[in-house]
């Protein structure tokens, strides 16, 4: 089959039961306010609908964030979702990550074990999808690598990979944050916490840009991993030119 594209998003691999492509930030994954912009599953609606006239169906099965870019599998069938939604809950599915962030780590590599919760189970916050590293939290891990440091504007940076052990919410933006590496562009756990609320208060203004550096929070899903015979070992998807500063 040829490879197809949207002009939101690019087209990695395809076949009769599956599609593979890299998801733009801040394209948004699943339809939420009936009112609200396209989104991901919009457009694949369009560009598979001959296969859905013909009994097809979009099942998109690793998410990412509005503002997290990266490759994003999605099955054609309900056969292959069953399958593919087996396979993450067996974690033959993998996922890697690549963060630019505020600072530069002593650490070459090193894996954070560090549980996460709501920060609302346990005090007060104006945020309620904010989540931060607390005892009483689900277990998280992730591993991360630097993979170059860099100095822009009189300021460090640092390119970190980061491959997730577990899928808690947020998990590599409230593990990076814990390590003092805020995420470049991160409105929510990057330096300044009330640049979320002035975000929605405003959208996006010069004030922001100056906090922020990036419009988008600077972490992209660059390789999935599946463990299962028959289908490619992986898919990769290149870092956003914009990490470069």
């Amino acid at each position: 089959m040829s490879i197809r594209n949207d002009a939101t998003f690019t087209v990695i691999d395809e076949t009769d039961d599956y599609i593979v492509v890299n998801k733009p930030a801040p394209l948004q994954i699943h339809p939420g306010d009936p009112k609200g912009p396209p989104t991901l599953w919009h457009r694949l609606c369009d560009l598979l609908s001959y296969e859905i006239a013909n009994g097809g169906q979009v099942s998109i099965i690793n998410r990412l964030d509005r503002e997290t870019s990266g490759v994003v599998l999605v099955a054609k069938s309900h056969e292959l979702a069953r399958l593919f939604g087996m396979a993450m809950q067996e974690r033959k599915i993998h996922k890697t990550y690549a963060a630019l962030v505020h600072g530069q780590p002593e650490w070459e590599e090193m894996v954070l074990d560090a549980p996460i919760l709501s920060a609302r189970d346990v005090g007060t916050s104006d945020i309620w999808v904010k989540q931060i590293v607390h005892a009483q939290g689900a277990p998280c891990r992730t591993a991360f690598r630097v993979i170059e440091r860099f100095e822009h504007g009189g300021e460090n940076f640092a390119l970190i990979e980061a491959k997730p052990e577990t899928g808690r919410m947020h998990q590599i933006r409230v593990h990076l944050h814990h390590l003092g590496l805020p995420i470049v562009g991160d409105k929510l756990y990057g330096r300044d916490e009330r640049c979320y609320l002035e975000f929605i208060d405003t959208g996006w203004t010069p004030a922001l840009e100056k906090k922020l550096l990036l419009p988008r929070q600077a972490l992209h899903s660059f390789r999935l991993e599946l463990n299962l015979e028959g289908f490619p070992s992986f898919w990769e998807a290149p870092t956003p030119p914009e990490f470069a500063l």
